[in-house]
């Protein structure tokens, strides 16, 4: 890999000490989204819809996760990309997630399931030029690949916080997970970037299964709620937002699962936290 890839193998454990699982891989140095602060010169940013899919990165050969694992796409998906790297995202459409994540963590990609991939690009990660710059480059060359499963994440400015906010409430109407705004001038450099924002109605976080609690009542002999674990070792329940499908083959003790809230409590627990799904591997 090139110059955004890690020069070692690292192993990685979603950075949970208490994960049961380690994934060996050469991750690309990607630049990651800070959350909105409330506080922004708005006419600076760009505002776009936040895809709950896949995270992919092309080095112009192949095709990888943020993690560092390989996805294993049809040729004829990736064909067409041309040979610099692209950012983007993996999508078949809003609350689809599940279904997506089956699809491309197939190590034999099933060509009729990967007919429902998009590819939906944000960035060019060898790109030196300000963000606004880099989308016009980036509409630019996918117009030349002329696929219509390869498309630009559509950027727009935004006038003032109540029409951000209102924009918020129509995504997530919609079913989408939220947006994410851009500084217009922003260079592509690795890492935590405080004018790459994500904006969302709620938070979100990840933690491990340690416990199981039976239900009672209508979930009597299924799953009541579970017992997790963050990073920082804070435990608390989550006994919401499982269907009844999950209430009767919960998520395994060690999985890795992601979680909303609203804020926190002063003991600093997630309030109303609502189980969302497994973390994506890749």
């Amino acid at each position: 890999m090139n110059r955004h890839s890690v020069a070692l193998a690292i192993s990685l454990s979603l950075t949970f000490s208490h994960f049961p699982f380690t994934v060996v891989a050469q991750a690309p140095k990607l630049m990651l989204a800070s959350d909105y602060p409330q506080s922004l010169e708005l006419s600076q940013y760009l505002v776009s819809e936040k895809l709950d899919g896949i995270r992919a990165y092309w080095d112009g050969s192949t095709l990888w996760s943020r993690s560092g694992e390989r996805i294993h796409a049809p040729s004829w998906f990736t064909a067409p990309l041309p040979t610099i790297e692209l950012e983007g995202e993996l999508w078949i459409g809003r609350g689809r997630f599940q279904s997506l994540m089956s699809i491309v963590r197939d190590q034999q990609p099933n060509e009729k399931q990967w007919r429902q991939v998009g590819l939906y690009l944000f960035d060019l990660p060898m790109g030196a030029e300000p963000f606004q710059l880099r989308y016009q480059r980036l509409q630019a060359i996918t117009r030349g690949i002329d696929r219509a499963f390869v498309q630009v994440i559509e950027q727009r400015p935004v006038s003032s916080p109540e029409a951000l906010q209102r924009q918020l409430e129509l995504v997530t109407e919609l079913g989408g997970e939220g947006l994410m705004l851009h500084h217009k001038d922003n260079l592509y450099l690795p890492g935590r970037s405080s004018q790459l924002l994500k904006y969302k109605s709620y938070q979100d976080g990840e933690a491990v299964v340690v416990a199981h609690q039976e239900g009672k009542g209508k979930y009597q002999g299924m799953l009541g709620a579970v017992e997790v674990e963050t990073q920082d070792g804070r435990r608390f329940r989550i006994g919401s937002g499982f269907s009844d499908a999950e209430r009767k083959n919960p998520p395994a003790i060690g999985t890795v699962i992601t979680y909303r809230y609203n804020g926190t409590t002063d003991a600093g627990l997630p309030r109303f936290a609502r189980y969302l799904r497994p973390h994506p591997m890749l």
